[in-house]
């Protein structure tokens, strides 16, 4: 017996017998449904899924222009995309958000000159309909240069020095900057230092903001260090706090991933945490909960912001005009910063 022919590719001369409506009707429905009767859209959903047909979506971006795929743009080096589980949680959120739109997820790392060089090049050619911008730095050239070709763009956080051309989502960095400092000073610390992100992120300069207006007249430079949102950072400028200021008696790092870095200092330091330092982070990513002892930390709705980020970068798309979501954060106490 001979090989079985392979089955045929249901086409929109199938759909269009099936639902009893020409192949014009059934181009309509697969291009938006426009000026298509309800039964008629009703027949020809149900054509589709009867026969199995699926648009084949070279052929359709040909006659639309666009290539209904989505660019997940990260502005980092690429070890963070694993090192930093914010990445994945707003990945795994882009990509959900987006396969409910039936729209694929392009993921792009952009930490280098030449990979920056790539996806300018990528992404001018029109390979993807808009781009989901991850923790963007301000003076970032490849922005800038994305932001003057017109590719559609969302920013995660707000985007620095775009704020009047891009649209973002952000949780409120700066209330939560304020909210932990707030929890710390409630347990009666006197001392408190800050660990910050980048000063060229948002996360890093309104955390800052916060830590510093909650603080007023008690914020002290000495008890600020500086750090880039990694482990081995965070354990850096825990370092560095300790030896400039070995009086603290409480942390407010500007991430659960550079907090793990300063507890395992503090630890070598023979410092008791909570006991004779309190120590509070910034993400809930899944992460703080796993910690010893559990982290005191801001969450974030990551997941949230990922589906807001599709959301308005499809509107976008479509034409409408960028628009901007602060979504609020919330403190999640564990025993980090239990009462002394």
């Amino acid at each position: 017996m001979g090989p079985t022919a392979p089955r045929k590719r249901p086409t929109i001369r199938d759909v269009a017998a099936a639902a009893g409506v020409s192949r014009g009707t059934v181009s309509r429905v697969i291009n938006g449904g426009h000026w298509v009767s309800p039964d008629s859209l009703a027949a020809v959903q149900e054509a589709i899924r009867t026969t199995g047909y699926s648009a084949n979506q070279h052929a359709r971006s040909l006659v639309t222009g666009r290539s209904n795929s989505v660019a997940f743009l990260l502005t980092e080096p690429q070890h963070l995309l694993f090192e930093d589980p914010n990445f994945s949680i707003l990945l795994r959120g882009a990509a959900r958000a987006l396969a409910a739109r039936s729209m694929p997820l392009l993921l792009m790392v952009a930490g280098t000159p030449d990979e920056q060089k790539q996806v300018l090049s990528y992404v001018g050619a029109g390979h993807v309909d808009g781009v989901l911008a991850i923790s963007s730095h301000s003076g970032n050239r490849l922005l800038d240069a994305l932001v003057r070709q017109g590719i559609p763009m969302i920013s995660c956080g707000v985007p620095l020095g775009f704020e009047g051309s891009l649209g973002y989502v952000s949780a409120d960095d700066l209330g939560g900057g304020r909210r932990m400092t707030r929890h710390l000073l409630d347990l009666g610390r006197t001392r408190i230092a800050t660990i910050t992100g980048p000063l060229d992120t948002p996360g890093g300069r309104l955390r800052l903001a916060g830590y510093r207006d909650e603080l007023g007249p008690l914020y002290d430079e000495s008890l600020v260090a500086h750090a880039d949102y990694s482990r081995d950072g965070g354990a850096a400028a825990m370092r560095t706090l300790l030896d400039r200021r070995p009086d603290l008696d409480a942390v407010f790092v500007g991430s659960d991933l550079m907090a793990a870095g300063a507890l395992q200092v503090l630890r070598e330091a023979d410092r008791r945490v909570p006991h004779d330092v309190a120590v509070g982070g910034f993400d809930d990513s899944g992460l703080a909960a796993t910690l010893d002892p559990p982290l005191t930390t801001m969450r974030q709705p990551l997941e949230r912001i990922a589906v807001e980020m599709v959301r308005l970068l499809v509107e976008l798309i479509e034409g409408g005009e960028p628009a901007a979501v602060t979504l609020p954060t919330s403190l999640v106490v564990r025993a980090s910063t239990a009462p002394s």
